[in-house]
C-alpha cells in the first residue's frame, strides 16, 4: 500500500506500546505520512532509542514514558500533553503482554495482570483520550485486537479474554462516542512475526501449525499491518 494516498499532515498520534514491534512499525507509518508522533513505552531507555531513532530519519517525536496499567500515570501524562500544548488527535491501544499456562494452573494474580495491560488500560487511556477529543468534536480511536477475539485456543485464556473485551469495548465506544464525533474501530491481526511471539515462532509444531492454516503460508510482518492502521487514522 502506497503511504502517498494517506495525509495525516497536522495530526498527532499517540500509539501505546510503540517503541517496537507492531506499535514501532505504526508509529513510524504514520510519521511517514506526516503525523507527529507520540512513543509510549514502560522501558525509558528502549523508548528514548526509538525515539531518537525516528528523529534521526526526520520525523517529530515525543517521548511519553508510562505504564499502561497504572491509571494515576495514565491520568498524569495526558495532563502533561495538555500542559504542552499537544492534542491527540489519534490514539492506537496497542500495547499488550502474553501469559501462557493453562488454566488449572493458572493464578488469578497472572490473569488479572493480562487483563489489566490488554484490556483495562485500553478503556482508561480512550477515556481519557476521548473526553479531550469530544470538546474537539473529532478524533480516531483505534484498538488492537486479535484472532483471539473470536477464538478460543489453550493455554492463552486471559490474552483470549482481554482481546475479546476489546472487540465489545471497541463497539461500546463507537455506540457512545459516535455522536461525539469520534471514531472507534479494532484491527484484528493474525499471527505477527514479533519479539513477543518469539518462543512460538521457535516452536516448530507451532510454527509449521500456523503455516499451514495461513493461506500465505507465513507469518504475518509488523509492516503489514500499518496499511490498515494508517487508512483507520
Amino acid at each position: 500500500m502506497s503511504l502517498k494516498l494517506f495525509d495525516l499532515a497536522g495530526k498527532t498520534a499517540l500509539i501505546t506500546g510503540s517503541s517496537r514491534g507492531l506499535g514501532r512499525a505504526m508509529a513510524e507509518g504514520m510519521a511517514e505520512c506526516g503525523a507527529r508522533i507520540v512513543l509510549n513505552g514502560v522501558n525509558e531507555e528502549r523508548l528514548e532509542i526509538a525515539a531518537g531513532e525516528m528523529r534521526a530519519q526526520g520525523h517529530d517525536v515525543i517521548s511519553a514514558p508510562f505504564d499502561v496499567a497504572d491509571e494515576a500515570a495514565v491520568v498524569a501524562a495526558f495532563e502533561k500533553l495538555d500542559a504542552d500544548g499537544v492534542a491527540v488527535d489519534i490514539l492506537v491501544n496497542n500495547a499488550g503482554i502474553q501469559f501462557r499456562k493453562p488454566m488449572l494452573e493458572l493464578e488469578t494474580m497472572d490473569w488479572q495482570r493480562v487483563i489489566d495491560v490488554n484490556l483495562t488500560a485500553a478503556f482508561v487511556i480512550s477515556r481519557e483520550a476521548a473526553r479531550r477529543m469530544a470538546k474537539r468534536g473529532q478524533g480516531n480511536i483505534i484498538n488492537i485486537g486479535s484472532l483471539l477475539s473470536e477464538l478460543g485456543r489453550a493455554t492463552v485464556t486471559p490474552y483470549a479474554a482481554a482481546k475479546g473485551g476489546i472487540r465489545m469495548l471497541t463497539r461500546n465506544m463507537a455506540a457512545e462516542w459516535g455522536e461525539l464525533g469520534i471514531r472507534s474501530n479494532a484491527i484484528g491481526p493474525g499471527y505477527m512475526a514479533t519479539e513477543m511471539n518469539t518462543a512460538m515462532i521457535e516452536n516448530e509444531e507451532f510454527n509449521d501449525w500456523v503455516k499451514r492454516r495461513t493461506p500465505m503460508r507465513r507469518w504475518g510482518k509488523p509492516e503489514e499491518l500499518v496499511g490498515t492502521a494508517i487508512y483507520l487514522a
